[in-house]
């Protein structure tokens, strides 16, 4: 490996370490919040969400800034975002403007989901390309260990720890924007966009220093044929690119609607209707975030090894598997397997989706189509993750009215993801393609674009 790749596709991926810290550090301060200002349970409910409608904004015009601007100036912006983001959630003395804080952090979510997996992908080698990309989900789930490590040893504080835990995120951000100033721009951007073969010529030195000065301008010149090719040339929103626009929609759909933000957000809820409500929150701040990490370790070493598809394809029978037990669980009493099959739900996820929806997205799209494609997956995920987190306890005390009542009837709602895990498998095997090692100036002809 590269140590120069290697260290800016760490750097890029550092947004994923800030997008997991901000999304879940909320978890410690949202009781102390609710008291503190009274905010009734639907305000409640808008200040908690902010930020994942935040994401749905910041995924939609990600794209612009990242090809108006460039990949790295793009990354910066982001840790500027997630700074303010910080510290003005930490000092805010009202619920609008803490509310107005986390939906600030939420854009640099949604636009962090465009910039470091494109920016990542566009300089790294075929050959490693899935695992160095694939580092932006491992720094997502690493961001959600470290935000319940922090929150936890600043609970200890007193009255106003939760300031400490949201502004403690400045610390990170400042670190991520500085780190930043030190990587260079994506070769592809400064060909595809701006036009500057220089200054890509530069970078690809930089980024491939074992290869001769004509090696180096057969790559640009590939870079420049590529860019100005019929595929690339057109509009976004055409037929010659149904293809990737079709897999990147239902790879973010079918990701969504395994479940896995619902259960992620609402375990406590979950195991709460198996009795175990005592254990809730070990549960998920500890075994399912370990669990995470771990299974998202085994999808970065499989993911250019196995390939994109058989993961998704692993991460199917996972999910079917796990999903159809807790169906089983509720609907017969078994409960007790329940948090086994959560485990083995999250597991499933690492190694599949997880692994390989940042990657797959960022590597199907044209060039010049590769932040607005980028875009649309990322909107496509953000959207529906904030649908089913908003109507899921709505759905929940649909099929499960009354505290006392028997719990079976959410075996219903494990049932439907579970059926749409074995459609997602359905579609894998038949229309998804093998990414793995092709280089990105060939991947067009591999889906078929012309």
């Amino acid at each position: 490996m590269n140590k120069k790749v290697v260290m800016c596709a760490v750097i890029a991926a550092l947004g994923g370490f800030l997008f997991g810290f901000d999304t879940v550090v909320i978890s410690g301060a949202e009781k102390t919040i609710q008291a503190l200002w009274g905010l009734s349970p639907a305000i409640h409910g808008l200040a908690m969400g902010a930020a994942l409608w935040g994401t749905v904004l910041g995924s939609l015009v990600g794209s612009w800034p990242t090809d108006r601007f460039g990949r790295r100036r793009t990354l910066l912006c982001i840790g500027a975002l997630f700074l303010v983001g910080s510290l003005w959630s930490a000092f805010a003395n009202e619920v609008y403007s803490f509310m107005a804080a986390r939906f600030l952090g939420g854009i640099a979510i949604g636009i962090s989901t465009v910039a470091a997996p494109l920016y990542i992908a566009e300089i790294s080698p075929p050959a490693i390309r899935g695992r160095l990309a694939g580092m932006f989900q491992f720094n997502i789930v690493f961001g959600i260990l470290v935000a319940f490590l922090s929150n936890y040893l600043l609970a200890r504080l007193g009255d106003n720890s939760w300031r400490w835990m949201l502004g403690v995120m400045a610390v990170p951000s400042i670190i991520y924007t500085l780190a930043c100033l030190g990587i260079p721009e994506s070769p592809r951007w400064l060909i595809g966009r701006k036009g500057d073969r220089a200054a890509a010529m530069r970078v690809l030195s930089l980024i491939q220093p074992s290869a001769s000065a004509a090696e180096v301008a057969a790559k640009a010149d590939e870079i420049a044929a590529v860019s100005q090719d019929k595929a690339s040339a057109g509009g976004f929103w055409s037929m010659r690119l149904k293809v990737p626009i079709m897999l990147a929609t239902l790879i973010a759909f079918f990701n969504q609607l395994s479940g896995i933000n619902a259960i992620l957000y609402f375990a406590p809820r979950i195991f709460e209707l198996t009795g175990l409500g005592a254990k809730a929150a070990l549960l998920q701040s500890v075994g399912i975030g370990v669990t995470n990490l771990i299974f998202t370790f085994v999808g970065l070493w499989l993911i250019d090894r196995l390939g994109r598809k058989q993961l998704l394809t692993i991460g199917s029978f996972g999910y079917i598997a796990s999903l159809g037990l807790c169906a089983w669980a509720f609907f017969t009493g078994h409960f007790k397997i329940v948090p086994a099959c959560i485990f083995a739900f999250i597991a499933a996820h690492a190694v599949g989706q997880g692994a390989v929806i940042w990657v797959f997205i960022s590597e199907i799209f044209p060039n010049r189509h590769r932040a607005e494609g980028q875009s649309l997956g990322s909107f496509t995920h953000w959207v529906f993750a904030a649908l089913l987190t908003s109507f899921f306890p709505s759905i929940v005390a649909l099929f499960v009215p009354a505290k006392d009542a028997p719990p079976g009837p959410a075996g219903y709602i494990f049932g439907f993801f579970c059926f749409m895990m074995a459609l997602q498998l359905v579609w894998v095997r038949l229309w998804v393609p093998e990414t793995k090692g092709v280089p990105l100036e060939q991947m067009q002809k591999k889906l078929g674009i012309v």
